[in-house]
């Protein structure tokens, strides 16, 4: 891990989640140890309505969170039920949060690497619908991000299972002078959640 990031996760307090986000988290922290008791892949594929923000988020902590408790085989996607593009300020949060992250394509639709460690795989980031080619087919699970996407899809093709755990968007602080701090506190939200998730994984 980067230095500053390792600094960023030395801030996390999962001891602090309440009783009732636990029981929320549960179900995932079932299915990564249900497939991680079998040495099979754990492939999550993390959703939200325009794939910009909370989905990403979430599909960066979960992959440092794997790396981080040492545990084999996690594969984090995310998608939307539209296409958009990655959120500007997501990455410049990441970034401050100690990630080392690039583009790799300048479209209308960026394609970032978002690297954690100097030698690990970076994860690509970029606006996508969560069945696109990019994500797993079959084998996953969908974790629904956002109320919206969990109400407006019913049906996710090819998911083995699908669990609802919904943050709150900080597109609501968008023009606003919180905005920056909002960011900042919904991104260390979804880490010190996908901490705790893979702290519980026994190996």
């Amino acid at each position: 891990m980067y230095a500053a990031l390792s600094k960023t996760i030395e801030q996390l307090t999962p001891q602090n989640i309440s009783e009732e986000r636990k029981a929320t988290l549960q179900p995932l922290i079932d299915f990564v140890q249900q497939r991680a008791n079998k040495g099979q892949e754990i492939n999550l594929n993390f959703i939200c309505t325009h794939n910009s923000r909370r989905s990403h988020l979430a599909q960066v902590w979960a992959k440092v969170a794997s790396a981080y408790y040492h545990i084999p085989n996690v594969h984090c996607y995310s998608g939307g039920t539209e296409e958009t593009a990655l959120f500007p300020k997501v990455t410049e949060t990441l970034t401050n949060q100690g990630f080392n992250i690039f583009t790799i394509a300048e479209t209308d639709n960026p394609v970032y690497a978002i690297k954690y460690s100097e030698n690990a795989l970076p994860i690509i980031g970029f606006s996508k619908k969560y069945d696109s080619p990019f994500n797993p087919v079959s084998a996953f699970a969908a974790i629904m991000t956002c109320s919206q996407a969990d109400g407006g899809c019913p049906f996710i093709a090819g998911a083995e299972k699908r669990i609802p755990v919904t943050f709150e968007d900080p597109k609501i602080s968008d023009g606003t002078p919180e905005q920056t701090q909002v960011y900042v506190e919904r991104s260390l939200q979804i880490a010190t959640e996908m901490f705790y998730v893979f702290s519980m994984i026994n190996r």
